[in-house]
């Protein structure tokens, strides 16, 4: 009987530490700051990328073309 309790015990024990353990885990997970960083880097890689880098490049020089035509027609 004894056994069985000190058996039941450091199965509470250890069960009270995987538990610690995953909230520890998930705090780190939710923790806003780190959520920003990631989305600034996955925001950044995007926008490297060649494909969007060179898209954005074109709109912003029809953006500027368009402005000066506006400005030369006044």
């Amino acid at each position: 009987m004894a056994d069985d309790t000190e058996r039941i015990e450091k199965e509470i024990a250890q069960a009270r530490e995987e538990l610690a353990t995953t909230l520890d885990q998930l705090a780190e997970r939710a923790n806003p700051q780190r959520l920003v960083g990631d989305a600034k880097t996955k925001a950044l890689a995007v926008l490297s990328s060649p494909p969007v880098k060179f898209t954005l490049i074109g709109v912003g020089g029809l953006a500027v073309a368009l402005v000066v035509t506006k400005i030369v027609k006044k």
